[in-house]
């Protein structure tokens, strides 16, 4: 499955891969340290990112998703020592919100290699190494990661906050494109909520989990003024429909 991702350097101590062969063009980030590294998010399962963790370093690994969608997880069957948020342990459990065939057809959307079997990718299950919380400390040796709840998109939504370089990792909850906050097991006020948390945050560069990576740290604010207009309007909650602005659109 040579050449499904594709690997960048962002600086010396950090990676990020990519899947752009999918529609979701997931990004995963490796964060390096001194001791230990983590990977943010695994990315659709579709190839081996271990073999381009390998690539980059020879420490150990601890995987942890921004959340529990089958777009971010499926490939932690790789990664043992892996971290998820207290509110997502149940889709560990083999209680995902979608049937293994409805992933399966939207994994056919892209242009999959030949060697992967679609018929048999099944999502992925499995118990963490340790439950994440609000405000809890990843220490990496040199670098010092801190979790932010920031449910909304999904209950257990978390992103990641590396407060000496202003770097955030925000999963599904800021980038370009169509957010979405349809699902039953979204909450868009507090989708809302999550905007405004880290729109506090002296943020320099953002990191989401698809498409684009040239995005503003200024989008955040945008958003999160944009979602209060709906709000006002009676308009932030499910079924409103979908809400398109000059870099992105949000599906209610």
């Amino acid at each position: 499955m040579s050449g499904w991702f594709l690997t960048e350097r962002i600086s010396v101590d950090t990676a990020v891969i990519s899947e752009y062969g999918h529609p979701e063009e997931t990004h995963c980030y490796l964060l390096i340290g001194s001791e230990r590294c983590l990977l943010i998010d695994t990315g659709l399962g579709i190839g081996d990112i271990s073999v381009e963790t390998a690539q980059l370093t020879d420490k150990p690994i601890t995987a942890a998703a921004t959340h529990i969608h089958w777009d971010h997880i499926g490939g932690h069957k790789y990664f043992p020592d892996f971290y998820a948020h207290v509110e997502e342990l149940d889709w560990l459990n083999g209680n995902f919100p979608l049937p293994v065939a409805a992933v399966r057809k939207m994994l056919a959307d892209g242009e999959l290699p030949d060697d992967f079997m679609l018929e048999k990718y099944m999502i992925f299950q499995g118990k963490p190494s340790k439950l994440l919380n609000d405000g809890d400390k990843i220490e990496l040796g040199g670098r010092t990661v801190t979790v932010l709840h920031t449910p909304g998109h999904s209950p257990g939504h978390i992103c990641f906050w590396e407060a000496d370089r202003g770097w955030l990792f925000t999963g599904d909850l800021v980038y370009k494109g169509i957010l979405y906050a349809n699902y039953p097991s979204t909450d868009p006020e507090a989708y809302l909520r999550s905007l405004r948390k880290i729109a506090q945050l002296p943020v320099k560069r953002i990191f989401p989990a698809h498409h684009s990576l040239d995005i503003r740290p200024g989008i955040i604010s945008e958003m999160a003024n944009e979602l209060e207009k709906l709000k006002a309007d009676g308009k932030l909650c499910h079924g409103s429909g979908r809400f398109d602005f000059a870099e992105w659109s949000i599906l209610l």
